[in-house]
């Protein structure tokens, strides 16, 4: 009997050998790899992390807040120590230069005596400054605003020329060359020399002032560095008028200036702030000079001296000087007259002024009271009282 084939299992049957199979198997625990435990945080733990998160975070904000402090505050002292180069200028002017004219009071009687002169001369229109330099009384008509300053401009020329000596710029026997381009014509008499010829600083300037010589003013111009150079220095000293726009003569009247300019020019001179000592007794002496004396000198009388420097176009009569009285008294006068073209009656104005400041000025004081005097009073006053008692 042939052997039969067994029928292979059935899926069921497969299923339940599996099974018992897999019951068969001894169970081998498995061990699960854990992941590594952290130790719970303590309340120490906790807050030492947090402290030091917050002082980083502090040091953070701290450094830049500080960076923000320091900038602003570089910001803020730069524009306070780094001003813009004019304002510089005018602080070192103001400081280096102080006002020279000591202001009291001004004087009303003579203001009164000048009102009645000037309505004698309705077609002029005059400006005057006069000053005792002494008590700092004064008179001011229309005496700021701006004249043509014709050969009165000399006087800041001179006054600069020996600031450079004083600083060692220029020596007095210097020698200067009078070229072509330089040789001018209406005043002096060095235009009538040849080209080349040579002449001391101090000549140069003495002819400038003393017989208004323009050639001679030229040759200053050129070699205290030119216009922009010398308006540069007069803006230095606080004149607020005076400027240098032409070479000489300026019949155009293009150069300017003004009697208060003039006078605080007098006025820092006779104080020593603009030159040394020595140098301003010179320059004075200079100015004592002038051979032009038909205009301030006119008012005065004998026994007076007068530094001056007049001024002389068509359109212009001027005259500034620093005067000292017989009677121990100083002052400056400074009158200049815009005028109808060349009208000679301005020199009759100019001369009348001086006369009235001269009349005023010349006046004698009384002796202030000594302390000694006082005291020697008050000790017979006593003494005094003593015997009547």
């Amino acid at each position: 009997m042939p052997s039969l084939t067994p029928l292979p299992p059935s899926p069921a049957e497969l299923r339940q050998r599996q099974q018992a199979k897999l019951h068969l198997l001894p169970k081998v625990p498995v061990r699960a790899v854990a992941p590594p435990t952290t130790p719970a945080p303590t309340f120490l733990s906790v807050f030492a992390l947090y402290t030091t998160r917050l002082l980083i975070a502090s040091i953070g904000l701290g450094a830049i807040a500080g960076t923000l402090i320091a900038t602003l505050d570089s910001t803020r002292r730069y524009s306070r120590e780094r001003p813009t180069s004019e304002p510089q200028i005018a602080a070192v002017s103001s400081q280096k230069y102080p006002p020279a004219l000591p202001l009291s009071q001004e004087i009303a009687p003579l203001k009164s005596e000048l009102t009645a002169l000037f309505e004698q001369y309705p077609q002029f229109q005059p400006g005057v400054f006069l000053i005792d330099l002494d008590t700092g009384a004064y008179l001011d008509w229309q005496a700021a605003k701006p004249f043509p300053a014709a050969s009165t401009i000399k006087a800041p020329i001179l006054v600069a020329f020996f600031q450079a000596v004083d600083a060692g710029d220029i020596r007095l026997d210097e020698l200067l060359t009078m070229t072509p381009a330089l040789i001018a014509g209406e005043a002096g008499d060095m235009q009538y020399q040849a080209p080349g010829t040579q002449f001391t600083a101090l000549e140069t300037a003495i002819k400038m002032i003393a017989i208004s010589d323009n050639t001679a003013t030229n040759m200053l111009i050129e070699r205290l560095g030119g216009a922009e150079q010398l308006n540069q220095t007069f803006a230095n000293w606080g004149l607020k008028a005076t400027r240098l726009e032409n070479w000489l003569p300026d019949l155009e009247g293009q150069n300017a200036t003004s009697p208060l300019d003039l006078a605080n020019l007098m006025a820092m001179v006779n104080r020593g702030d603009l030159v040394s000592l020595p140098s301003r007794d010179r320059l004075l002496d200079i100015m004592r000079q002038v051979e032009h004396t038909d205009l301030l000198p006119l008012g005065l009388e004998e026994g007076a001296s007068i530094a001056h420097k007049t001024g002389r176009i068509s359109s212009v009569l001027a005259d500034a000087g620093l005067i000292d009285t017989p009677t121990g008294q100083r002052y400056i006068a400074v009158v200049m007259v815009q005028r109808p073209d060349n009208d000679e009656q301005a020199a009759a104005l100019i001369q009348a002024v001086s006369r009235l400041a001269y009349e005023h000025f010349n006046q004698p004081r009384p002796p202030a009271p000594t302390a000694t005097t006082e005291s020697l009073d008050a000790q017979d006053s006593v003494a005094t009282k003593d015997e009547e008692q």
